[in-house]
């Protein structure tokens, strides 16, 4: 095959998960043939996505109810926990990144969907025993990164089944729709943990005591059991209606993409916008307890915590046909002086007397999740537009590898923050000072006049 070609054979023998051809740009083929097979593919993967990012998420909405029923973490563990799937999600990305051109959509996103009922069922019956030692806790954190691992696999095969004129939208619908994920099990889990689901078939109730001292039954272990039907579904559903774009390449092939220079810098910018969208949602629960959570009137974190990724999702959505509009360096750049001036306008607000600023710190943190969901969308389509279609899959799966990182690094930042200086502030004057140099980056080479590569 050629480097980067795309309308190769499919393998020998291999008739059941490969298509014949493909050829996406061909007008006459996108309208009688690829059109309907893409928004098919779109969506079977897109749900098997949300799924992923529920079960990759799902720690960060159970850390923040551990304490109360008696399991005994201190700050800096819950931390850990907090950060442990993005530390596993974005190692798990890096092999995802190489693994579409190797095994092929069908293969990939039903396996790696099935995956996740490891950590899904290891949760379950982790948070029914308060005497689980901490290092199994953190095992099965990791194993949560499953999910995470899968973005950098299923986001390179939507780029090959669009053209090059419809990718942004298509990668910003899939992206943004998975990244609801987060706020899905972050907004369900405060309900669905109230009530047994089907009497004691899951086991009983624990006992969770309320800062006002008030002992109420909650039955944490619905917060993963809800999905394990629902991750077995689109699994199948995957293995049985999906194809593979006959695009191939073995490792070694696909290994010229670190030698891009434009990848390096593509992959700095997307961790400024999705590092700091994942990083910030696995830790928006926490940083709320920590911040606000000893005040008179404290709020329960995930009534809140839901809405940073839902508003980063809904702009990520939106935010695709802009840049396929107006392109996607000039996007990406008013995204990252909008992360700049949210980041610096927190740290007004963090070191509260009264609930009263409460509003304002949540309003800062929702602009910092906005700007990041734009630029979400927006480097996304710059990369189809620098690099050719292979190329462009590996990298958006490299750059989404890196990125995921953002729970690891943010966890590990926040807990060295409150540790040595008790505030979260020097997290938030760090992240500005690299948004700052990633807005340089991008209006040097892709937004200003006469850039290297304009897009």
């Amino acid at each position: 095959m050629t480097a980067i070609g795309i309308n190769t054979a499919a393998p020998k023998g291999a008739k059941a998960d490969w298509l014949n051809d493909w050829a996406p740009e061909d007008a006459q083929f996108w309208r009688n043939t690829g059109k309907s097979i893409a928004w098919r593919t779109l969506t079977i993967t897109t749900a098997n996505l949300t799924m992923a990012f529920i079960v990759w998420f799902a720690v960060s909405a159970l850390v923040v109810r551990l304490p109360a029923l008696g399991f005994r973490l201190t700050t800096s563990e819950l931390f850990w926990l907090a950060a442990m799937p993005g530390l596993a999600g974005g190692t798990l990305r890096i092999i995802h990144t190489f693994l579409i051109p190797m095994y092929g959509t069908r293969r990939v996103v039903s396996l790696s969907t099935l995956s996740l009922l490891i950590p899904a069922i290891g949760w379950f019956y982790a948070v029914q025993d308060p005497t689980m030692p901490f290092w199994i806790l953190m095992v099965l954190a990791f194993l949560a990164g499953l999910g995470g691992g899968n973005f950098s696999s299923f986001m390179p095969s939507t780029s090959l089944f669009f053209p090059k004129r419809l990718q942004g939208t298509a990668l910003a619908i899939q992206a943004g729709v998975g990244n609801f994920g987060v706020s899905v099990v972050q907004f369900v889990t405060p309900w669905i943990i109230g009530f047994a689901l089907v009497g004691t078939l899951l086991g009983e109730s624990q006992s969770m005591r309320l800062p006002s001292g008030q002992v109420v039954p909650i039955w944490l272990q619905n917060a993963t059991a809800i999905y394990v039907p629902f991750i077995v579904v689109f699994g199948i559903a995957a293995w049985f209606m999906l194809k593979s774009v006959p695009v191939r390449a073995n490792f070694r092939e696909q290994l010229d993409i670190l030698r891009e220079k434009h990848g390096f810098y593509m992959t700095v910018l997307y961790i400024m916008t999705f590092g700091s969208f994942s990083g910030l949602s696995a830790t928006f629960p926490l940083l709320i307890k920590q911040v606000y959570g000893a005040l008179p009137g404290a709020p329960d974190p995930l009534t809140y915590a839901f809405l940073g990724p839902l508003v980063g999702s809904v702009a990520r959505i939106l935010a695709g046909p802009l840049s396929d509009r107006v392109g996607g360096a000039r996007v990406t750049h008013w995204s990252g002086i909008g992360m700049l001036l949210c980041a610096l306008a927190v740290t007004l607000f963090t070191s509260p007397t009264s609930m009263d600023e409460f509003p304002y710190f949540i309003w800062a943190m929702l602009g910092l999740f906005f700007f990041a969901g734009v630029g979400n969308a927006s480097t996304f389509k710059q990369m189809p537009m620098i690099f050719p279609p292979r190329q462009a899959g590996g990298i958006i799966g490299w750059t989404g590898a890196m990125a995921a990182y953002g729970p690891f690094t943010c966890g590990m930042m926040f807990a060295a923050a409150f540790g040595w200086f008790n505030s979260p502030d020097p997290f938030f004057y760090v992240a500005a000072v690299f948004y700052l140099a990633c807005i340089v980056i991008n209006w040097w080479y892709y937004a200003r006049k006469g850039a290297e590569k304009p897009c």
